[in-house]
């Protein structure tokens, strides 16, 4: 029931997700089109799911400074549905982060990851990431932090 539940999901995110192209050539295609549906349908309370983080702090130590370090954080689908990972947003330029693709199906778990280049950033660091799915609660911030020290001058 739980495959048959996701895949029926899947295809109507899909589905409202699809461009729709006109059979009017001369009728412009909204650009704007997927991000609308997206939004719809992480907006619908009945598609919510349910998240558990299993870690949203991670602290990577100490590095040399022009390191890039590969943070990861682990979820899991904990609710009824399919768990869409519409966005993750990360506080600055430094940080490049990844999310999966396809729906998370109930009881699966995943993971996000984020690379943070170091280069030009000594000292403490405290990077955020902003996540956000279909989910009651709109945003979640995932931290990670540590220390880029100065490369040594021999």
């Amino acid at each position: 029931m739980k495959q048959l539940i996701f895949l029926l999901s899947t295809i109507l995110l899909m589905a409202a997700c699809k461009n729709v192209t006109s059979k009017n050539p001369k009728e412009p295609i909204d650009p704007n089109a997927k991000a609308n549906a997206e939004a719809a349908f992480l907006n619908d309370s009945t598609k919510w799911t349910k998240i558990k983080w299993l870690d949203s702090l991670q602290n990577f130590g100490k590095v040399t400074d022009g390191e890039k370090v590969v943070i990861t954080f682990h979820f899991k689908n904990v609710g009824n549905m399919p768990l869409i990972i519409a966005a993750v947003t990360p506080s600055c330029g430094c940080t490049v982060p990844s999310k999966p693709d396809e729906p998370i199906a109930p009881g699966a778990e995943g993971i996000i990851t984020a690379e943070f280049n170091s280069a030009g950033r000594v000292g403490k660091a405290d990077k955020y990431i902003n996540v956000s799915c279909n989910t009651a609660q709109e945003i979640y911030t995932l931290k990670f932090e540590g220390e880029v020290i100065e490369k040594s001058k021999n």
